[in-house]
């Protein structure tokens, strides 16, 4: 369960196929590193961080554009097991980014402040799945 970090340059493409004019909601599953990986030379490579520090970091820089963008985390949870599917995944942060548009996700890692703040996200995740949805309606039942 590791090295899905980045997007490849399919993913992305793909992602930008879609309709960039509607609401989105994107899945974040995060497993940290047990201790981040920044690359050699960063100011904090040698301070033997965490990866949850060095996510709380990313965290902490990206916060001003999120708020600029008109997103918000929508739902945040704590991993307590699986019941269906692969046992050996285990997250360590799971939430739901909510985006006014896909254009604002765009926008936000196209920033120069987000493209200098995700050194912290690559130096702390040892794998992550980053999941489009559109919102749909909620309500009392499945299906």
């Amino acid at each position: 369960m590791t090295g899905h970090i980045d997007p490849g340059r399919a993913q992305f493409e793909a992602f930008k196929a879609l309709d960039r004019d509607q609401p989105i909601e994107m899945l974040n599953l995060v497993k940290f590193r047990d201790r981040a990986a920044y690359p050699k030379g960063h100011q904090l490579a040698e301070k033997g961080l965490t990866g949850a520090e060095a996510y709380r970091n990313y965290g902490r820089d990206t916060a001003p554009i999120i708020e600029r963008l008109g997103a918000r985390i929508a739902w945040r949870g704590a991993f307590q097991g699986v019941l269906i599917g692969p046992g050996d995944e285990a997250w360590d942060e799971m939430f739901i980014a909510r985006y006014p548009s896909a254009h604002a996700f765009l926008e936000m890692v196209t920033d120069p402040d987000y493209q200098r703040a995700v050194v912290h996200r690559q130096a702390a995740v040892e794998t992550s799945r980053l999941i489009r949805t559109q919102p749909s309606e909620t309500g009392a039942r499945f299906g």
